[in-house]
């Protein structure tokens, strides 16, 4: 199993990091994709703790669309941050997590564009896949990397709860869909259902911990070995067993992230 979104670099883990990541490895998750804030000089020290404990971890960095505000009067400079941060760090394998958040608009809409639009084109010009964050966006979020992405572009819609669509959309441009805990929650019926329309070689499995704990973890800190129950209801819903989707998914994995 892999959990290929995770925020490993939070200060949340700062206190027993090593002790989750045993955990994940007890559970049977071979590896992770830890996503860095770009810029964070804690995140990027956290990083190199956690690659110390985990060899194999990988690192997606980007700026999110909560803090694309901080670029507002130079976009650029956060396709800049990233490059150079790709650059440094070894085991980098994507750019993100990166896209649009019209529910909480925490940064101007077009500076929301501006920034992520950067992104995009600093993720061609580096032949890294984007791992894509859209909530309440989703045309526009679209729009762009149809327009940005030149028709070669690679990437994940992350933690995806979206309509049928977007999901749609996505798989149109060649993305991979990676679902969350979310999928485990009683109400998540109508995203059940559209996760049954991706097929079984676009699928990703993630926990984006530490938020977002799947059943029966609901209330407490996410953490990567959660993401085995990710892959149990998926299995579920595809009436397979867990190791065949753990097999797929993490197959899935290495050909988008290239390891």
């Amino acid at each position: 199993m892999i959990d290929s979104h995770c925020h490993l670099a939070d200060d949340t883990f700062a206190c027993d990091l090593e002790q989750v990541i045993d955990r994940a490895r007890q559970a049977g998750i071979e590896t992770a994709l830890v996503i860095l804030e770009a810029g964070n000089a804690t995140e990027a020290a956290q990083a190199q703790r956690v690659e110390q404990l985990w060899p194999g971890v990988r690192f997606a960095i980007g700026v999110h669309p909560h803090q694309a505000h901080q670029y507002a009067a130079d976009p650029a400079r956060a396709a800049s941050v990233v490059r150079e941060q790709c650059a440094a760090t070894a085991s980098a394998r994507a750019v993100g997590e990166i896209g649009l958040d019209y529910h909480y608009d925490y940064s101007p809409r077009d500076v929301q564009h501006a920034v992520f639009r950067a992104q995009v084109r600093v993720a061609r010009e580096l032949d890294l896949p984007v791992v894509i964050h859209t909530r309440e966006a989703d045309e526009d979020t679209i729009t762009i990397l149809t327009e940005e992405g030149g028709g070669s572009l690679r990437g994940v819609l992350h933690c995806f709860t979206g309509t049928p669509a977007l999901a749609d959309a996505g798989l149109a441009l060649g993305f991979y869909v990676s679902l969350a805990g979310i999928l485990t929650f009683p109400k998540a019926a109508e995203l059940r259902e559209t996760a049954r329309r991706v097929p079984l070689d676009r699928l990703l499995t993630e926990t984006d911990s530490p938020f977002l704990a799947p059943v029966p973890y609901r209330g407490k800190r996410n953490e990567p070995a959660y993401v085995a129950r990710v892959v149990e209801t998926l299995a579920e819903m595809h009436q397979m067993s867990a190791s065949d989707m753990a097999e797929r998914t993490a197959s899935n994995f290495h050909t988008l992230f290239r390891p």
